[in-house]
């Protein structure tokens, strides 16, 4: 897969100062958290139910520490190599912080989440970000 982002077919015209397998792990992981919330949000609207607390915690509940890491490791069987290389590495990178809400290990498992997530959009994998999101979402919603 090519490292270079065509991005007139991109969200902004904004293209990152490097290659994606460039730019920090952590870096990665500030998009992709970026891109993620947007995608729950986008999901979020086109439901039904569109009174601003349901869907604040709905949201919420998607886009948690704890969320992502359950997603990432119900997705990682379905995940390619280079997939799992670029989680591993945002699994592994430091942060500095780590929320309150969240252990150590589910937030290391939610940054490579995000992670994964920012270097498929800078790599222009829109389709996998779709696959992947909509995954998520659906194994969280079946979760009792």
């Amino acid at each position: 897969m090519s490292e270079e982002r065509n991005f007139k077919n991109g969200w902004f015209p904004y293209e990152p100062s490097k290659p994606a397998r460039l730019l920090s792990p952590i870096v990665l992981a500030y998009v992709g958290d970026a891109i993620y919330e947007v995608s729950v949000r986008q999901y979020l609207v086109s439901l039904p139910n569109l009174r601003p607390n349901h869907l604040h915690r709905s949201a919420t509940g998607l886009v948690s520490a704890k969320a992502q890491c359950a997603i990432l490791v119900f997705l990682e069987p379905i995940l390619t190599e280079e997939e799992k290389d670029v989680a591993r590495q945002g699994r592994n990178a430091k942060s500095g912080s780590i929320p309150k809400n969240a252990d150590v290990l589910e937030y290391r498992h939610a940054t490579a989440f995000e992670c994964l997530i920012g270097y498929l959009y800078y790599t222009g994998q829109q389709e996998r970000i779709q696959e992947i999101v909509h995954s998520g979402i659906q194994f969280m919603l079946n979760q009792p």
